[in-house]
């Protein structure tokens, strides 16, 4: 069975917004079953031309669950939150 990640590039341009996003965001992962690989940390560009600023990794069973997450109404409550706290960078891979 393959896994999927969701993977994010965050920068967060209102601290104090972005953690109404956060509450929100946390509330939608757990709903959903999202294990939190990284949320966030000290990033240290090994190689490239890369400056992210924070970094977001969940992991889901499957694709379709990640594309659940992201379509759901919980995660969309998360992702009105957001609008004017954060330029959002979000991709799904699938996994091994």
């Amino acid at each position: 069975m393959t896994s999927a990640y969701i993977i994010a590039n965050v920068q967060v341009t209102d601290p104090t917004q972005y953690e109404e996003y956060k509450k929100w965001s946390s509330e939608a992962m757990k709903v959903h079953g999202a294990e939190v690989c990284v949320r966030g940390g000290k990033v240290e560009v090994l190689e490239g031309d890369w400056h992210p600023e924070r970094i977001v990794i969940l992991k889901f069973p499957d694709v379709e669950a990640a594309k659940k997450f992201n379509s759901s109404p919980e995660y969309s409550k998360a992702r009105a939150s957001r609008q004017g706290a954060a330029i959002m960078r979000m991709i799904v891979v699938e996994g091994i």
